[in-house]
């Protein structure tokens, strides 16, 4: 071939030097993300190994140990990818099994370098030690995720499989070659194309990665969006969003969604009386009392001031009833210590459902703000009905 593996070295040091500079410089604005910076220093590693393999030719003095050292730094590369991706994953690293490969290249680096030297054993091993840990990497990305992070975890794992295929494939071929040199430094098909080949499997999985963490970005950009800052409940314009999407699937399942309009009791007088942080205190106390009071399917988010909306799925007004009926009970069981103040503090809450409204959002809103504002002129503290309140107007 053309192109000589030394050639395809200080390539791929080039390409792993640049990827170590993107990673760092990405890793500077999004340090809430965990995992950028494994990758950024196993691209160095990378590259430094590469480096050190290029430098010191066959007929070099110390060559062996530049390349136990270079193999070490590879192995530490590879070993900083995976962990990357499970912190990434926010999942645990199992250091055991890092460290035993760690220990198994550079003992057979050593072995095959220096007290026994035969470069073919050393590159049938390292082939299949690297296969094992590219498998590892691939199954930590090929899994169910969100969809919106599914092409790049899927792409990313798809990679690592090309370079685990690559490395068993090599150890084969270097296991029924009939070459008699086998080296970093000669230039024969299955030394060069494996490296070219391998090169360019690197600089896509660096480009997966960089693609994960571009989607977990938008990811977190969209979930700041559509979150209230103070309470952490969806905001208005989120549960506007969902009501659009429930509206579509109750149309097509007959499923009937239900709403409450929770409003605190007095807030105004809290604020006034012991400050706005008092009265994000009580905000934050709702939220929290009413996200653990609901199901899995259903949607709490902070409409406005001191006002609530929770979304029922699959539920009648009735149902819904019982649940805010739960819900006021808590509330009126919590006290909020303020210093050596101790105030209770109720909800008005009213509620409404698709049976008597419709599936429009807005329309299930006002049913709910009527059945409510009917709580607040009986007294407070209580949970109204639409149904109930428009039979009552009617007699």
């Amino acid at each position: 071939m053309g192109l000589d593996v030394r050639t395809v070295m200080v390539m791929f040091s080039m390409m792993a030097f640049m990827f170590f500079c993107l990673f760092e410089l990405a890793g500077l604005r999004v340090g809430a993300i965990r995992g950028v910076r494994q990758w950024a220093i196993a691209s160095l590693l990378m590259c430094l190994g590469f480096s050190l393999a290029y430098f010191y030719g066959q007929t070099t003095p110390g060559h062996e140990w530049a390349a136990v050292i270079g193999l070490t730094l590879f192995a530490l590369g590879t070993c900083l990818q995976l962990t990357g991706i499970l912190a990434f994953k926010k999942r645990p690293v199992s250091w055991s099994i890092l460290i035993l490969f760690i220990v198994m290249t550079i003992c057979q680096a050593i072995w095959f370098s220096v007290i026994d030297p035969d470069t073919r054993m050393r590159a049938i091993v390292n082939s299949l030690l690297f296969f094992s840990v590219y498998i590892v990497c691939a199954r930590a990305l090929l899994i169910n995720v969100e969809a919106s992070q599914k092409l790049a975890y899927w792409y990313t794992g798809a990679s690592f499989v090309a370079l685990a295929l690559l490395m068993l494939t090599r150890a084969i071929a270097l296991l029924l070659s009939t070459d008699a040199e086998i080296g970093l430094h000669v230039n024969t098909s299955i030394n060069t194309l494996p490296f070219l080949i391998a090169a360019l499997l690197e600089f896509s999985v660096a480009f997966g990665f960089l693609l994960m963490l571009n989607h977990r970005l938008i990811a977190d950009v969209y979930q700041m969006a559509s979150r209230d800052a103070l309470t952490g409940t969806l905001n208005r314009r989120r549960i506007e969003e969902d009501a659009l999407r429930l509206r579509a699937r109750c149309m097509r399942t007959g499923e009937t969604l239900a709403i409450m309009m929770i409003d605190i009791d007095f807030f105004k007088t809290i604020n006034d009386r012991y400050g706005h942080p008092a009265g994000d205190k009580v905000l934050c106390s709702l939220a929290e009392i009413a996200q653990n009071s609901i199901r899995p399917d259903d949607y709490f988010a902070r409409y406005g001031g001191e006002e609530f909306c929770m979304l029922l799925t699959a539920t009648t007004e009735k149902e819904a009833f019982e649940l805010a009926e739960r819900l006021r009970l808590a509330f009126s069981e919590f006290t909020l210590t303020l210093g050596k103040d101790r105030i209770n503090v109720t909800v008005s809450i009213g509620v409404a459902d698709s049976n008597d409204i419709g599936l429009v959002f807005e329309d299930l809103v006002t049913a709910a703000d009527q059945a409510l504002y009917r709580a607040k002129q009986k007294g407070r503290n209580q949970v109204v009905t639409y149904s109930s309140m428009r039979a009552n107007d009617t007699l």
